[in-house]
C-alpha cells in the first residue's frame, strides 16, 4: 500500500481541482470494477458486483487536500492568497508551495520577515492568511503572469512522502494525507477483492470537496441507491504533550471505528457491527468520539430516506500541514477491517435501526 500511498500524495488536488487525482483513481480502478465513471463535480464512482446476492454498499473516501487559491498578483510579483479548507494560520510562515500555473506547477514559497526583524516587531503576534504572500522569484506582475499564474490558480503544499520510525512500527510522512490515506485503503481493497467472492454490490465514492463542506459527497448520494455506507477518512489523536489533548485516541494503535463527531452520531448497528467484526478478526481498534470533525459520513447519512453509515478513522497527527503523519499498521488495520466487512456481507444482511 506504500506505494500508492507515495503516489496520491505526490498528486496535487486542493479542494475544487482534484483533477490530477479524479483522472489517476479512475484510469487505476477501470481494469479491475465493472463500471467506473467522473460526475459532473469531479467524484469517481465505480461499481464491482460480488458473486452472489446481497446487500448494495458505499464505502467512500475524499480525494481532495486542503490548499490555497491566487487572490491577488502584486505590483512586486508577490502572490496573495485565499484558503481552501481549513488552516491554522500559525503554520503557514517559510512554507514550500506549489502554484498550479497554466505552464506547470511553480515553486514558491509563503514570506516571513528575517529573524533579525523579530526585535523591531512583536514576536507573540500570528499574522493572519491575509497579510502574508507567496514568493515564487518573480520581481513584477508581469513576470508571475508570464510563469502562467493569474487570479485563480490553486497552490498546494509541496511537501514530498517520508517514511519515518523504526522497523515494524513505520510511520508515513506527506501532505494531503487526509484523506488521500483512505482513497489508498479503497484501492488496495479493491486490489484484494479481485480473487475475493462476496455477495452484494459494493459502490467506491472518491469525492471532491469534502474539506470546504461534504459537497463531492452530497451531490453523489443523491444519485446512488445504497443499503449501507462505510466512510473512510482521518481523524486528529491527541497523544501529544499539548495541554488540550486528551489521550483518547493514539497513532498506532489500530483503526478508529468512529461513535460520534460533529457531521454524525453513528448508526448503532453499523457500529456494532464493526466492533464485533474487529475482535472477531483480531484487528486492532479505537472507539472515537471527536466533535472537532465532520466527514463524508455526515453527507451520506442524510441522503434518501436516511443511509445507516459507519465511519473508520485513520488516526493521524499534524493534520491540515505539510507533514500530516499515519502509522502504516493503523492503514493496515483500517483495510483489514473494511476487507472483513465487505466479505462478511450475505444476502440476508441487515442494517435496521
Amino acid at each position: 500500500m506504500l506505494d500508492i500511498v507515495k503516489k496520491l500524495t505526490s498528486l496535487n488536488g486542493p479542494c475544487g481541482y482534484e483533477h490530477n487525482v479524479s483522472y489517476y483513481i479512475r484510469d487505476y480502478v477501470k481494469d479491475l470494477v465493472d463500471e467506473v465513471r467522473i460526475d459532473g463535480i469531479g467524484n469517481v464512482i465505480a461499481t464491482k458486483k460480488g458473486r452472489l446476492p446481497g446487500p448494495k454498499i458505499l464505502l467512500t473516501a475524499h480525494m481532495d487536500e486542503v490548499g490555497f487559491i491566487v487572490k491577488k498578483i502584486e505590483e512586486n510579483g508577490l502572490i496573495r492568497f485565499e484558503k481552501l479548507g481549513g488552516h491554522d494560520d500559525r503554520i503557514l510562515l517559510a512554507q514550500e508551495v506549489k502554484v498550479l500555473g497554466n505552464s506547470g506547477e511553480i515553486s514558491g514559497v509563503i514570506g516571513t520577515m528575517s529573524a533579525h526583524f523579530v526585535k523591531f516587531d512583536d514576536p507573540s503576534k500570528v499574522r493572519k492568511h491575509t497579510h502574508l504572500y507567496i514568493d515564487i522569484g518573480a520581481s513584477s506582475k508581469a513576470e508571475v503572469e508570464e510563469m502562467g499564474i493569474e487570479v485563480g490558480a490553486p497552490v498546494t503544499w509541496a511537501t514530498e512522502m517520508k517514511v519515518l520510525g523504526p522497523k515494524g512500527k513505520e510511520m508515513i510522512m506527506a501532505k494531503s494525507l487526509d484523506d488521500r490515506a483512505g482513497c489508498a485503503v479503497l484501492l488496495q481493497l479493491v486490489n484484494e477483492l479481485q480473487d475475493e467472492t462476496f455477495a452484494g454490490v459494493v459502490t467506491f465514492l472518491f469525492s471532491v470537496q469534502e474539506e470546504v463542506g461534504l459537497r463531492g459527497a452530497e451531490t453523489a448520494i443523491k444519485t446512488l441507491d445504497v443499503d449501507a455506507a462505510i466512510a473512510l477518512d482521518t481523524t486528529a489523536v491527541s497523544d501529544t504533550p499539548e495541554e488540550t489533548m486528551d489521550k483518547t485516541l493514539f497513532l498506532g494503535k489500530g483503526t478508529g471505528i468512529k461513535v460520534m463527531d460533529f457531521s454524525l452520531i453513528v448508526h448503532k448497528t453499523m457500529k456494532n457491527h464493526l466492533v464485533n467484526l474487529a475482535k472477531e478478526k483480531g484487528i486492532p481498534y479505537q472507539l472515537e468520539i471527536f466533535p472537532g470533525i465532520g466527514t463524508d459520513g455526515g453527507a451520506v447519512a442524510l441522503a434518501n430516506n436516511g443511509v445507516p453509515t459507519g465511519v473508520l478513522s485513520i488516526p493521524s497527527r499534524y493534520a491540515h500541514s505539510p507533514i500530516e503523519l499515519v502509522s502504516v499498521a493503523d492503514l493496515e488495520a483500517t483495510k483489514d477491517l473494511v476487507k472483513a466487512f465487505v466479505l462478511n456481507l450475505a444476502e440476508d444482511t441487515s442494517f435496521e435501526w
